[in-house]
């Protein structure tokens, strides 16, 4: 391991688990969305403290964003799932079960781990930047079909060779070694097409991996922990029930 991957990096904010008295808890890292150009507020400590309600340790990442560049968003990522594994915080983390939660570009960065996508650092292309979980929310997922142009501009450069944008398409790594999935999506998503999670959730489901999919019928894109947006206000119930499942919620 690099000696960079074993330290805390920049913009993270610690949110504890509530609710557990003794024993490891889960930890998930939380990645706003933002076009890879900004990033959201409203989807990061929010929803790090639903996740800590549910006795889940949550870390909020601000990750590098334009005018930094693939792998830069990538790499910062990895040694953030890497340091909360690692356990140099002071919580009582479960080493193996880390998670990431990501929201639009941010369920982009989730799902790049989640199939192993490679930054070209030896140190940060390890097991340990593998998420035991992912939680994809309106995400971006292809960067070659039906794409949020701001997002492939702002992470592999405008005029990017398809080589690269094939590189970043996530649905086309899927392999039986990704982690189990939730995802959720609107049907009239207007900016990033529900098409996104259908493909990553199909390529999941082909590979034989355990993935669940909710696709609510409206609700515009962004809208975080979707209060007051009928229907798709149903997901935290939906995922927290899921993490209960898994083994991970209280």
């Amino acid at each position: 391991m690099t000696s960079a991957a074993g330290q805390a990096p920049r913009a993270l904010t610690v949110i504890p688990a509530v609710g557990r008295s003794t024993g490891a808890a889960p930890a998930v890292l939380v990645l706003p969305g933002g076009g890879y150009a900004k990033q959201a507020d409203h989807e990061a400590e929010p929803v790090a403290e639903w996740l800590a309600s549910l006795g889940i340790h949550a870390f909020v990442l601000r990750y590098p964003v334009a005018p930094h560049r693939h792998p830069a968003p990538l790499a910062t990522t990895k040694q953030a799932l890497i340091w909360i594994r690692d356990g140099d915080h002071g919580l009582n983390v479960d080493p193996a079960r880390v998670g990431v939660l990501g929201f639009s570009a941010g369920g982009h960065l989730a799902s790049t781990l989640s199939v192993g996508v490679l930054t070209g650092d030896p140190g940060l292309d390890i097991d340990a930047s593998v998420p035991d979980l992912s939680i994809l929310c309106y995400p971006v997922i292809s960067f070659v079909d039906s794409v949020h142009q701001g997002s492939v501009d702002n992470l592999a450069g405008v005029g990017a060779t398809p080589e690269v944008l094939r590189e970043l398409s996530t649905e086309l790594h899927v392999t039986p070694d990704a982690p189990p999935a939730f995802l959720w999506h609107t049907a009239d998503d207007e900016s990033v097409p529900v098409s996104h999670s259908l493909a990553f959730a199909g390529a999941l489901s082909r590979a034989g991996v355990s993935v669940e999919l909710h696709v609510f019928p409206n609700g515009v894109h962004g809208i975080g922990l979707a209060t007051g947006t009928p229907g798709a206000d149903q997901w935290t119930v939906l995922c927290a029930a899921w993490l209960h499942r898994m083994g991970w919620a209280v």
